[in-house]
């Protein structure tokens, strides 16, 4: 009777899958695949699963299949549900990705198209440099090899298409380091990273097409018995000396896109000039442009006159033109596509990479001296003290009839104009001059944040290297153009909220209550006192400076009250703008630059009813998605200009090591002291482990060292002597070490020099363990 059941049983049993249907099954489903989902589908049961394990593994020993069980797919092929890491565009503009996680063992990163709805909000901001958790789908006739392709970043199959379900975040940073060839093959990779300043060796197998200086991406590869680690070089990406271009490094690190798309770039030669119908003319108006003299796009002009309105008595006209992107930019075209998706041009001392095509920043969109261009302007109605009482908005064409520096505009406040500008003084700056005098009346009343925060400029030579770094003078001139910049950008969002048309506004919260804390707790270290948190103004904040300036810690008064800061961003909701101490604003001054100005340029077309492009209805729900990206795109501008000044200045310095120099403490961590250097601004670190004394203390509330025996600390904002030790410049990296002895202090140290948790020995101490050792 056993016998029979038994027979019975293998009657019944369900027949295994071939290798074919299980391969067609995993390549055909929507989802992940397990062991599991195999078997249910095929429905196998009992016994049969010792067969299924042993079929999954003949094909995984076949090269057929890879992954767990947990996971299953064809081997060489992406899985039907992955992450994908966005790297590169390709000729048509469309947003390239590769696998985040894949073994270089079953070939290449294969290449995937993202299929991007334009209709949906989320998947239009992607680009490179995003993560993406995204459905794939492979490409008829791709072929089991379709992956395949030259990993140097030349010409690549596009194996996959994929359809993003949700981006994620950012990874920090992608693997990218110069590569340092050696005489025999391979070589070395030098970071890139300051905050991780580890190189990698690379074999010559390794070595792909990479020469020596070449900037590169590479994988970790796992070598020896041991899983000894070291690099892979995928990807050539250009050498920064060679190109004279150190901000290559930069550009890449926060994939940044710098080069167009053809198909972007097929569109401007089709852009036309507007007519003269249905806009303004203000080609007669004297508009002048006052920009920096190396400035290369001028995207607004200004003009003045006294207001011959008698009920406005000692009152001014202030006209602001900015220049009219809209006209040429349109909604979901390529050039707008490839616009939103940069948001921002970030500039850098050796180039800049922008947001728009050359052709229009800096001809169809340049405010050039004596051409016609099209413009959206304000006209602005100031009385007496400087209180805008109207304004309106035009589309129009403007022609500038004068270009001038800072400088220039300057000599001419100073009754010294250049022979070429005299003309100009008395019927176009001078009024200028008065109308800004009136306008500072009221700013003064109305007391923004003040803070003295002087920035450096690097000038290159021929060579792409630092020549010097200077501090430009600020000017009255400078503060004109920045003011009257501030009421139009006011001027635009009132406007806005007056047609109830939805807008994205530039907004700047109060310090949060943790932060003006941990001002309050060091300025009484100064005996200065400040308003309780619910009484913080911007005017309060300048109490402090004013009581500041007579303090030889002025600068770190400054300083501190930086940090207690939040951060500026783009939202669709107005929490006004504390540090310009203003109920609402909107950017809408560079849209040649910011994305941000060209949405509110839209949205003021929409709302004048002055165009057909401007805002629609459906680009109503975008906006939030829109500002979070312009706030995520301007910080990682922000970060690239940053970390190529340092690695400009490194590289000026590197061969001045053992040169000391004067500096300011201008950062205080458990780790050591953060420095500036006085001539160039430099930044750099002094490790807590080299300073001189026995057990330093962290005192977070003073931003101090304090050496636990003798009690002299290092403070924020000290005045110091340095000597440089080390320079990376691939990493703008720089340490020293302090020449200078700390100060006496009435800081008292919270623990005993033995139990200091922060502590660490000096120099002298360290040198007797050696001795002690030897």
């Amino acid at each position: 009777m056993a016998k029979k059941t038994r027979a019975s049983r293998k009657a019944t049993a369900p027949k295994l899958p071939s290798k074919s249907d299980i391969l067609n099954f995993i390549q055909s489903s929507a989802q992940k695949v397990s062991k599991r989902d195999i078997a249910r589908h095929f429905q196998i049961r009992g016994d049969g699963r010792r067969g299924l394990k042993a079929l999954l593994a003949e094909l995984a020993d076949e090269g057929l299949l890879a992954g767990n069980k947990k996971e299953l797919r064809r081997r060489g092929a992406l899985a039907n549900v992955a992450v994908l890491n966005m790297v590169r565009t390709d000729a048509d503009g469309d947003v390239i990705g590769e696998p985040a996680v894949w073994d270089l063992g079953e070939g290449p990163k294969p290449q995937v198209r993202m299929v991007l709805n334009p209709k949906d909000r989320h998947a239009i901001s992607i680009g490179v440099g995003d993560r993406v958790l995204a459905r794939i789908d492979a490409l008829p006739n791709s072929g089991e090899d379709a992956s395949t392709g030259d990993t140097r970043g030349s010409q690549l199959t596009i194996a996959y298409e994929a359809t993003p379900i949700r981006r994620l975040p950012r990874s920090d940073r992608r693997l990218l380091g110069i590569f340092r060839a050696h005489a025999k093959g391979g070589g070395m990779i030098e970071p890139i990273d300051r905050k991780q300043l580890k190189s990698w060796r690379v074999s010559p197998d390794n070595q792909a097409s990479a020469k020596d200086g070449d900037l590169v991406r590479f994988e970790l590869a796992r070598s020896g018995r041991h899983s000894v680690s070291e690099a892979r070089i995928a990807e050539t990406l250009g050498n920064p000396d060679a190109q004279q271009q150190i901000s290559l490094i930069a550009v890449h690190a926060h994939s940044l896109p710098d080069t167009f798309p053809e198909t972007v770039l097929e569109e401007v030669p089709k852009l036309k000039p507007p007519t003269q119908e249905a806009r303004t003319d203000l080609t007669d108006m004297p508009l002048i442009t006052i920009d920096p003299s190396d400035a290369r796009d001028h995207d607004d002009a200004v003009f003045a006159m006294p207001d011959e309105n008698s009920k406005n008595a000692g009152g001014h006209i202030v006209v602001v033109a900015i220049a009219d992107v809209a006209h040429y930019v349109r909604p979901g075209s390529r050039l707008d596509r490839e616009a939103r998706l940069r948001a921002n041009s970030a500039y850098f001392p050796d180039r800049v990479v922008p947001m728009l095509p050359e052709r229009i920043s800096n001809d169809l969109c340049s405010l050039r001296e004596n051409e016609k261009r099209p413009c959206l302007a304000v006209k602005m109605v100031f009385n007496a003290n400087g209180s805008k009482i109207s304004h309106t908005f035009v589309r129009a064409l403007m022609r500038s009839h004068a270009k001038l520096s800072y400088q220039q505009a300057q000599a001419a406040f100073d009754n010294k104009p250049a022979p070429e500008h005299s003309d100009l003084t008395e019927d176009v700056l001078k009024p200028l001059l008065a109308a800004y005098k009136a306008v500072l009346k009221a700013r003064q009343k109305r007391s923004p944040l003040e803070l003295e925060l002087p920035e450096r400029k690097i000038l290159l030579d021929k060579k792409g290297r630092v020549d010097r770094v200077i501090v430009p003078e600020r000017l009255t001139a400078h503060k004109l153009i920045e003011e009257f910049m501030i009421q139009a950008n006011v001027a635009a969002a009132e406007t806005l909220e007056r047609h109830t048309t939805p807008l994205i506004y530039r907004v700047h919260e109060a310090p949060s209550k943790e932060k003006i804390k941990a001002l309050r707790e060091f300025l009484e270290t100064l005996d200065i006192k400040i308003p309780p948190t619910s009484d913080i103004t911007p005017k309060a904040l300048n109490t402090i400076l004013k009581k500041a300036k007579e303090l030889p810690s002025k600068d770190l008064v400054h300083e501190m009250i930086l940090r207690s800061q939040a951060q500026a961003e783009y939202a669709t909701d107005n929490r006004g703008h504390f540090g310009l101490h203003l109920a609402r604003y909107a950017h809408f001054t560079s849209p040649i630059r910011r994305y941000a100005d060209l949405i509110v340029h839209r949205a003021l077309i929409r709302a004048l009813k002055c165009g057909d492009d401007g805002l629609r209805n459906e680009h109503f729900s975008e906006l939030g998605d829109i500002a979070k990206t312009i706030s995520e795109t301007e910080r990682r501008a922000m970060a690239a200009e940053r970390e190529t000044i340092d690695r400009l200045i490194a590289a000026h310095l590197a061969d001045r090591v053992g040169v000391q120099f004067k500096a300011r403490i201008s950062g205080v961590a458990r780790a050591g002291l953060f420095v500036r250097l006085a001539d160039t601004g430099a930044d750099g670190f002094v490790p807590i482990s080299t300073l001189d004394g026995g057990y330093y203390e962290f005192i977070e509330t003073a931003m101090a060292l304090i050496d636990t025996t003798s009690r002299l600390a290092y403070r924020l904002g000290d005045d110091v002597e340095v000597r440089l030790v080390e320079a990376i410049p691939t990493a703008g990296a720089l340490r020293f070490e302090m020449l200078s002895e700390g100060k006496k202090s009435r800081l008292m140290p919270t623990r005993s020099s033995r139990s200091t948790p922060h502590g660490s020995t000096g120099r002298r101490t360290q040198r007797k363990m050696r001795r002690r050792a030897k």
